[in-house]
């Protein structure tokens, strides 16, 4: 805010958190004007990243994001324990059907994909491993609402819901229909609400005290989708990562 003074923390934050997808690469100029800190202050402050490892500086002086960055992000608990649980099922899943398999956990009002698998021949899909997305319009994300706590329900149907297709779902009323519909089957489809060539097929993970501590998704063409064909494999999968997280305690 005008007249705070930020401190070194923040200002580094600012600067890795400049970095997107759409902006993975940025000049010092960028850097520091995206980061809101002065062109000194980016400079001093990215040479110091540079020297740990979370910025590298390219040959064309482009900063970009560091390997140390993702050695430290790959020990985060419901990153790697989850995705080595998870992984043995998801491949088992992705050779029976050759579709889209994603994982997914709840940070916040959103969700971050933390696993997935690309078919070769799949329906394209608008996520990537360490994404973010809201979390009323996905299957995964439809799961982790629907087991969210209450607190995190009614801010998501209290707040503005981003329509990504005309079949997203913006009303709140008929999101909390659905959401108690997903509890009661334990599977979630969203059909055509992220793009409209897409059906998602997800069931919840949940852990040892039969918390759900995470989701996982089939992902087809919406041509010949059979959401009530898919959901039983689906639901083995997610439980057979569901015995694994438990048998670790997780």
């Amino acid at each position: 805010m005008p007249g705070e003074t930020r401190s070194v923390t923040s200002k580094v934050l600012s600067l890795l958190d400049a970095f997107s997808p759409a902006f993975p690469t940025l000049s010092l100029t960028e850097l520091a004007r995206r980061a809101g800190v002065s062109l000194p202050t980016a400079h001093r402050r990215a040479a110091e990243l540079v020297d740990w490892g979370a910025l590298e500086r390219g040959a064309d002086g482009r900063y970009r994001i560091g390997l140390r960055l993702y050695e430290v992000a790959s020990l985060a608990p419901r990153g790697l324990g989850l995705r080595e649980a998870a992984m043995p099922f998801l491949e088992d899943l992705y050779e029976v059907t050759h579709e889209n398999v994603q994982l997914a956990v709840r940070e916040g009002p959103e969700l971050v994909f933390v696993e997935r698998i690309a078919g070769w021949d799949a329906v394209p899909v608008r996520t990537r491993v360490g994404g973010r997305f809201a979390l009323h319009a996905t299957g995964v994300g439809l799961v982790l609402l629907a087991y969210a706590p209450e607190r995190v329900q009614r801010e998501t149907l209290s707040a503005p819901l981003a329509a990504y297709t005309p079949k997203t779902i913006t009303d709140p009323e008929r999101l909390r229909s659905v959401l108690a519909t997903v509890r009661k089957q334990d599977f979630a489809v969203s059909d055509g609400q992220v793009t409209l060539d897409a059906v998602s097929v997800a069931a919840p993970v949940r852990d040892h005290a039969g918390a759900v501590v995470a989701a996982l998704s089939l992902v087809v063409n919406a041509r010949g989708a059979r959401p009530g064909t898919l959901a039983p494999l689906v639901q083995s999968a997610a439980r057979g990562i569901s015995r694994t997280v438990a048998s670790r305690g997780a």
